[in-house]
């Protein structure tokens, strides 16, 4: 009798051949009767011996259980093993009859409650938790039949002690995983039956109630639905089609397909539809527009046109508008980025803006347009140089008249700023920088522009002449260094009908400063920083003036001499300051146990010396009559020298005041410090060369300071203007103190508090900003409300907040609903001429809010106390509908008045079945 136990190796060979069948790593049972069954089975199909030597010229034996080969197993695998392998040739003569040649690799199984063979019917059965690995094939399911024979496998699922189906089959290849409810699979032809399969492909979700795996890389579908719903069994919304060609990673082909919301079919219906299955990040494609209607501008379709996805590094999107009255827009959006080297975004937009019908009397066309470029460089690429752009220019009114923006901020923005600049450092004995910039600044008021193009900036570092071997830089002669800075500048000023025309560049000023400052600081008397400098510059310009009596004319007009020219100036200041701290202490039993101040008091002397030689006189009327001296410099970029010399005073105090108070938790033994005001600060100014009549010995006092309230989320500036003169009846200064004249000692001229106040449920670094009204010239908060693109609108209009759950009663009362509230104020006091007045006094608040997880609401709206209305207003709300996103925006009244309406589901590839609708506002 043979007793197979445990540790027991069994190989499996036939007489007068090198053929292995089969080679089996048995999961241990401890009866007696398994092994004689075990043993019957052997005796069947063929000798049995047991282990010996000469075994490893034959085969490798398999151990059983806790004896794991990991050469072979995969982490996954587990005890069982079984390999099949081709035919070895043996050099002993062949039989007639060969073995017929199965599977070309290992087939590694596990199950959690048992492993059944049955060697008449050629199966080995895997119950609960079995698993199967096949080459690239990995199936779990919860009961898995194998027919080693036929080389094919059935898996399914298995009930649970109340009856319930548990553990569904996992089949997945490579990177593609399909669940369903069974399956069937040959492993020589790679074929596959499926019921009730489950598959995600990109943002798709699929079901088909039979699949049929043709090969590789092509799957036919019967009876199958396409959602882009978290739930595939129980989807808010699927296509629904009868034949499908699936091939994975590439692409879909579908029969007659038609559109399912809420199990209720819809009319919404295709007789084929391609859906591209790339597993590139983006891929091309058409966008399809949207209709809306206008009062002034008839019907149209908006925002359609072609997404290009150009490569891995850009993209470009172009969009169009058309109303019927003829009325039209373009839009090329373009994002860019290289790792580790730069990013960046440009956009283009253009408008023919068309209002009424020819013929009617408020008839009118105009052509509007807006760029907006940004651009960052990446410092770990060139550490040595930089470039960077943020540009935002185009006509004053775009914001204002786009007929595809609801630009609520940027509305409210008097000024379009842009920047584009790159800078280089160069690093040496002596380094150097070398900046090239151009700048833009435009009023939306008044058309304004104001163009540098370009600006050019260079600096040598600090040099000390006097510091030693051992570079110590003590003392008032080693502290002696110097510098040098070029700038050079070429600006226009417009209008932005004039901008980029000829005659924009008719008034430029060209010019370059050189500037050599010589300065050095030093200690005196132990307690006190002093510092002195010295600075020389010199102006070259490219145009100058003449002025002259111009006897035709019968006036005073100026000549521009075109030609090179230059003026030299210089100028001396010093410094004197030191530091005071104060401590008072109320005790350490105390809830205020000290208060710390800290003043900065500092003077300051400055001289310029009078550079009269620049100055000449003209004749002011046809009898040759000379006087009043002017410059040939007036108007030039850099200014022009002074005919009277400046002597000057200036004297500032700082002020910071700290609070050390006993902390509410009672565990720390240290006290809280809090900052009781960031900032106090005095400065006023004394002139040594005042005569009392033209000009006044004392400038007015300035008084500013700020603080932090609750946590430093409440933000308080202030500022006042105190002047100690007083003025006579037509509002002038004049030299009489304002105490002397019957008033107190100084007269309040003006004055300004502004609060800005901002909390929220979340932590300030996962609030979103307003990029786009920032981008627009606006604030990053929705204080003015949020500014919205129309083609954008599949985002969210208030802060994203993923949430999982169902909008159910119990979640109602246990969900943590997030909210933030921004809220401004803003005071203005005016007393320049005694008319002691408020000129501004209004506030601003804005709110958003979750009434329920899926709800949401928002509000952005203000008073003015001085016109006594109320401010810009908008409502928003929000419905979050799984798969889906309704949004409804409304500005009640104003010049902006309008509201819009969308819905349309969250994915983007999806993102063109949707609904988007709105009103005309009253511009």
């Amino acid at each position: 009798m043979i007793i197979f136990d445990k540790n027991l190796y069994v190989s499996l060979t036939r007489q007068k051949t090198s053929h292995i069948f089969t080679k089996i790593a048995l999961k241990p049972l401890n009866t007696n009767l398994f092994n004689i069954v075990l043993l019957s089975i052997f005796l069947t199909i063929g000798s049995c011996n047991l282990y010996s030597q000469d075994i490893k010229n034959k085969t490798k034996a398999i151990p059983a259980k806790n004896q794991k080969d990991s050469s072979n197993l995969t982490p996954d695998t587990k005890d069982n093993t079984v390999l099949i392998a081709k035919t070895e040739t043996d050099t002993l003569k062949k039989d007639s009859i060969q073995p017929k040649e199965l599977l070309e690799g290992k087939v590694k199984y596990n199950a959690e409650n048992y492993v059944k063979i049955e060697q008449k019917k050629k199966l080995i059965t895997l119950y609960d938790k079995a698993e199967l690995y096949y080459q690239d094939i990995e199936l779990k399911a919860g009961i898995i039949v194998m027919n080693y024979e036929k080389n094919e496998v059935y898996a399914g699922r298995i009930k649970d002690s109340t009856g319930k189906y548990t553990q569904f089959p996992n089949f997945k290849q490579g990177t593609n995983v399909i669940e369903p409810d069974s399956i069937r699979f040959n492993f020589k032809t790679k074929k596959a039956l499926i019921w009730n399969s489950r598959t995600d492909q990109g943002e798709f979700k699929v079901k088909a109630a039979i699949t049929k795996k043709e090969n590789d890389s092509v799957y036919f579908l019967k009876g199958a639905r396409f959602t882009t719903s978290t739930d595939v069994d129980n989807p808010e919304y699927y296509f629904q089609t009868s034949k499908v060609k699936f091939i994975p990673g590439k692409k879909v082909v579908t029969g007659l397909t038609h559109m399912v919301i809420a199990n209720v079919p819809t009319p919404i219906a295709l007789p084929f539809a391609f859906f591209p299955m790339s597993k590139e990040t983006s891929v091309s494609g058409i966008l399809l527009p949207s209709y809306n209607d206008s009062n002034t501008r008839g019907f149209s379709l908006q925002n359609g046109g072609y997404y290009f996805a150009l490569s891995d590094n850009y993209d470009l999107t172009v969009l169009g508008d058309y109303y019927t009255n003829g009325s039209y827009a373009m839009r090329f959006e373009s994002s860019y980025a290289k790792r580790y080297k730069y990013r960046g975004n440009l956009n283009f937009r253009f408008e023919n803006l068309i209002n009424s019908e020819r013929g009617y009397p408020d008839y009118s066309k105009q052509n509007i347009y807006n760029l907006q470029w940004s651009h960052s460089k990446d410092s770990k690429g060139s550490p040595n140089s930089s470039f960077s752009a943020s540009v935002n220019m185009g006509s004053s009114k775009y914001f204002q008249q786009s007929i595809n923006q609801t630009n609520i901020g940027s509305n409210l923005n008097n000024t379009l700023s842009s920047s584009i600049s790159y800078s280089k450092t160069f690093n040496g004995n002596v380094g150097s920088r070398l900046s090239l910039s151009a700048t833009h600044s435009q009023n939306t008021q008044t058309s304004e522009i104001n163009m540098t193009l370009p600006d050019l900036q260079y600096s040598v570092d600090r040099i000390y002449p006097f510091v030693g071997k051992d570079g110590v830089k003590k003392g008032f002669f080693k502290n002696i260094n110097l510098l040098y800075n070029l700038s050079g500048k070429n600006s226009f000023v417009t209008t932005d009908s004039l901008f980029f025309k000829p005659e924009m560049f008719n008034n430029a000023q060209i010019g370059a400063k050189h500037s050599i400052p010589l300065s050095t600081n030093f200690k005196l008397f132990k307690y006190f920083s002093g510092s002195a400098s010295a600075n020389y510059e010199e102006i070259w310009v490219l145009k100058t003036i003449q002025r002259s009596y111009d006897t035709d004319q019968s006036k005073v007009v100026d000549q521009t001499m075109n030609g090179f020219d230059a003026y030299r100036t210089y100028n001396f200041s010093s410094s004197l300051g030191t530091t005071i701290y104060g401590t008072f202490n109320f005790g350490e039993d105390k809830k205020i146990k000290s208060i710390r101040h800290v003043m900065r008091p500092s003077v300051s002397y400055g001289y310029t010396p009078s550079f009269e030689k620049y100055y000449d006189t003209y004749a002011t009327d046809a009898s040759g009559k000379m006087t009043k001296d002017y410059t040939r410099f007036e108007g030039g970029i850099f200014g022009a020298p002074s005919n009277s010399n400046s002597n000057r005073m200036g004297f500032d105090l700082s002020n910071t005041f700290e609070a050390k108070v006993t902390d509410k938790d009672s565990t720390k033994t240290e006290a809280k410090k809090i900052m009781l005001l960031n900032n106090l600060n005095l400065s006023t100014g004394y002139d040594l060369n005042a005569d009392g009549v033209n000009t006044l010995a004392w400038d007015p006092v300035r008084v500013s300071g700020g603080t932090q309230f609750f946590d430093n989320k409440l933000n308080m500036n202030f500022g006042t203007t105190l002047d100690p003169y007083a003025i006579d009846n037509g509002g002038k200064r004049i030299n009489v103190y304002n105490i002397n004249n019957g008033g107190s000692l100084f007269r309040m001229t003006s004055a300004n508090v502004t609060m800005n106040y901002s909390i929220s449920s979340k932590s300030d670094k996962d609030k979103e900003k307003n990029k786009q009204s920032e981008r627009n010239g606006g604030r990053d908060d929705d204080l003015f409300g949020r500014n919205t693109v129309d083609h954008t609108r599949g985002g969210s209009q208030l802060d994203e907040e993923e949430d999982d759950g169902e909008d159910v009663i119990t979640e109602f009362f246990t969900s943590k609903l997030p909210w933030d509230m921004t809220f401004a104020y803003s005071l203005t006091y005016g007393n320049n001429n005694r008319e002691s007045k408020i000129t501004g006094n209004s506030i601003m608040i804005s709110a958003n809010t979750s009434l329920t997880p899926k709800w949401k609401i928002g509000a952005s709206t203000g008073y003015d106390f001085v016109q006594n209305g109320v401010t810009y207003t908008q409502l928003r709300f929000e419905r979050d509908l799984l798969s889906w996103r309704m949004d409804f925006n409304w500005q009640p009244f104003g010049d902006q008045a309008n509201w819009s309406f969308f819905i349309g589901i969250k994915s983007g590839i999806l993102s063109d079945i949707k609904y988007d609708k709105r009103s005309a506002s009253n511009r």
